[in-house]
């Protein structure tokens, strides 16, 4: 993943996503031929030269200001995460200098503990590319049921919610909004690739689902940027059926982007019950 290129696309894409109408632009009926703004029209709005931002668009300059770079994402209307996406994607040598995991990431000893004591609650631990490095019985049975469960205990099976959500129609299946979903972890995804543009095994999944997905290839085109801390997941679950749970995704500090993510439901909630009957037949089955 090239940064400069990275950044020239994410800046066009944001460009035309903006009609001139809404920052005060009256455009020509006849000399116009991009709805979006313009390269001059958002360097005069951002009080930059025009340029200095045509060299930012393709990737031509060495050094950036934090003024630069906010007075074009307040021009732009860029969320805060696309705030922080446009300056790492103009900064790429800041963010290569983030510590690297080592090559085969594991959950630490104390992590699988704690996985282990929440009985009744799913939760995984992921890496920063949403490879699945430990999860407990519970969380198995919740999203992956047709999996091995010692599958994250090995490089080579483990599996990545990613490529998934894309690849695997059992998992697909498993989301009732599936749109909705992708779109979010796509947008995760970009997040993930701009703090971390030297990491060969996430260019390695990019590449891979921009293959074999026409879907992941289409949204990640549109360069979407977001990040995904909580919220609900509605799921259609093939044994105990729908359930909406709330989900926390929880950073472990010290670890190069490893996080928990736990699942709970509302309390007296049918999807309590769903979630405990579902306890219930994957401990009749480890017994």
């Amino acid at each position: 993943m090239d940064a400069s290129s990275e950044l020239g696309e994410f800046l066009k894409s944001r460009r035309a996503a903006l009609r001139p109408e809404e920052v005060g632009i009256t455009p020509h009926p006849t000399r116009r031929r991009v709805s979006g703004l313009r390269r001059e029209e958002l360097a005069m709005l951002a009080n930059v030269s025009i340029t200095h931002y045509t060299r930012l668009e393709q990737g031509r300059t060495v050094s950036v200001s934090d003024g630069l770079l906010e007075a074009i994402a307040r021009t732009l209307r860029l969320t805060d995460d696309e705030t922080v996406h446009l300056k790492d994607l103009a900064r790429p040598a800041a963010a290569s200098s983030r510590p690297a995991p080592s090559r085969v990431a594991h959950a630490s000893g104390s992590a699988r503990q704690l996985l282990a004591a929440m009985t009744d609650v799913p939760a995984l631990v992921l890496d920063r590319r949403n490879d699945v490095l430990a999860w407990n019985r519970l969380g198995h049975a919740l999203l992956a049921g047709h999996l091995a469960p010692a599958g994250p205990d090995t490089p080579a099976t483990r599996p990545n919610l990613t490529r998934m959500l894309f690849l695997d129609e059992q998992y697909r299946q498993l989301y009732a909004n599936w749109h909705d979903q992708a779109q979010l972890a796509v947008a995760s995804l970009r997040l993930v690739a701009g703090r971390h543009p030297d990491d060969r095994s996430l260019a390695e999944l990019v590449g891979h689902l921009t293959m074999n997905s026409d879907e992941f290839a289409s949204l990640w085109a549109r360069h979407p940027v977001r990040t995904c801390t909580s919220g609900l997941k509605h799921l259609r679950h093939p044994l105990v059926g729908a359930m909406e749970l709330s989900f926390e995704n929880l950073v472990l500090p010290g670890t190069s982007g490893q996080h928990l993510i736990t699942y709970t439901a509302e309390p007296g909630s049918p999807s309590e019950a769903a979630l405990r009957l579902l306890g219930s037949a994957t401990a009749s089955v480890a017994q």
